[in-house]
Parts: C-alpha cells; sequence; structure tokens
C-alpha cells in the first residue's frame, strides 16, 4: 500500500511508534524513525533488521523542540531518498500529575514535546510534503475530547494537536497535503502490560468491545491515513477505541 513512499515517524522507537515503522516497512516504504536517543534508535533499527534484513529502515535522534536540528535531518533524508511523503507525528510524553503538584517545569515539558514538536516537525515538512503531495498524520488521544482526572496538560496538549490537525488540514489542502489525527484509547503498551490483573481487568470492562487494543491497531489507522484509500480525508481526528470514550 506505501510502496515507494518515504516516511519520517517521531518517536518510532517503541511502543505504538515502533508498530507503525513496522507497518510501514511491511506496506514497502522506506522509513526514517526519530528517537530521543542514539542509543534506542540504533536498538530499534538493530531490532528491525533482525526481523528482516531487506527493511529500508534508519533513523536518527534530532532535538524537535529545534526548528535547525529538525530542518537538518530533513535535508538529508530527502537527500537520502529524494522526496518525503508522509510525516507520522507520534513522539509524546503522558502526564498523571495533580494539578496542585504540577511544576512549570512538567508544563514546559508536555507543551515541548506534545505540541511543539508537531508543530515545528510540520512546519519543517510542508516544503517535501507540497512536492510529493503528501501526508501528515499526528497522535492524539482519546482524553483530547474527554480529558482526564489529573495530569490536566496531557489532555489540553492533545487538544491543541486536534487544533493544529483541523486547522492545517484547512491551511495545507490546497497544496494537496491531507492532515489527519488518530486518537487511541487504551492501548497495550509496556506500561500497561506492567499493570496488575486487578487493575487491567476493571479497565477491560470500561470497553465496550471488550479488550484492551494494541499497538498494531494503531499502526493500521496510521496506514490507512497514509494510503490512498483515504485520498478524500482530510482534518479527521480517527478514534482507535474500542468505543471506550467516556
Amino acid at each position: 500500500m506505501l510502496e515507494g513512499k518515504v516516511a519520517i515517524v517521531t518517536g518510532g522507537t517503541r511502543g505504538i511508534g515502533l508498530a507503525i515503522v513496522k507497518k510501514y516497512l511491511q506496506e514497502g516504504a522506506c522509513v526514517v524513525l526519530f528517537g530521543s536517543k542514539e542509543e534506542t534508535v540504533t536498538k530499534a533499527i538493530e531490532t528491525l533488521k533482525n526481523e528482516n534484513g531487506e527493511y529500508k529502515v534508519s533513523g536518527y535522534a534530532p532535538d524537535l523542540t529545534s526548528e535547525e536540528s529538525v530542518r537538518e535531518i530533513f535535508e538529508r533524508v530527502e537527500k537520502q531518498f529524494g522526496h518525503i511523503d508522509i510525516l507520522a507525528n507520534n513522539a509524546g510524553i503522558s502526564s498523571k500529575t495533580h494539578i496542585l503538584a504540577y511544576t512549570e517545569e512538567e508544563y514546559e515539558n508536555v507543551v515541548n514535546v506534545n505540541i511543539k514538536s508537531v508543530f515545528i516537525c510540520s512546519k519543517v515538512a510542508v516544503p517535501y510534503l507540497k512536492e510529493s503531495k503528501g501526508v501528515i498524520i499526528n497522535t492524539s488521544s482519546m482524553v483530547s475530547t474527554y480529558g482526564q482526572s489529573s495530569g490536566v496538560m496531557y489532555p489540553a496538549s492533545k487538544f491543541a494537536v486536534n487544533g493544529m490537525t483541523k486547522s492545517l488540514a484547512r491551511e495545507l489542502a490546497p497544496f494537496g497535503i491531507r492532515v489527519n489525527a488518530v486518537a487511541p484509547g487504551i492501548i497495550e503498551t509496556d506500561m500497561v502490560k506492567q499493570l496488575p490483573k486487578e487493575m487491567i481487568e476493571p479497565l477491560i470492562k470500561t470497553i465496550p468491545i471488550g479488550r484492551i487494543g494494541t499497538p498494531e491497531d494503531i499502526a493500521n489507522a496510521y496506514l490507512f491515513l497514509a494510503s490512498d484509500l483515504a485520498s478524500y480525508i482530510t482534518g479527521a481526528i480517527l478514534p482507535v477505541d474500542g468505543a471506550s470514550r467516556s
């Protein structure tokens, strides 16, 4: 479905991001994954290459909050592959801190990683995506619509991602660039896997479809939105949550 496409995936070294990278590779794309550290980038690439030595994957660890750093890497990718077709803005951090314990440092960290990085990567990608009539896909969350009981800046940051998604969809449509977001529900990440059974079972009972989602569930949505099957879809926030909205 993505044969000949070149994709950049931020936060691509583990969990949902790594699943997106793997799905894109399986569907024929060349993928450049971004991670927060050189060692995690190297480890992720080794894992993928061990799985399939034919995968066309490379990676970098730019500072996603620095336009100069991001621009330098995009230029490298374009020189290497000749074009960029897909930007998956998946990098993000969560927060569960009570409002009275929230520090300015944590506030700024969540805003920088979850909002500023999406803005910078999207801005830098636009000239390349104009040439390829490409796609931007952002990772939102079900809490972007319904909030959560603590860690206020996490849902607030995802509200912002939704706003950027819908606004950029309108702004960039004349250039042939589609912009969408995927809003995951409760997903079986490493963190969730470590939760005790007595915590997991009540969570599952809140999900009408009867199970926790997998990273591959999210990757499938990313594949669909990146493909030509979604050629008339832009400005959408696609929930992938088993109807666990509340």
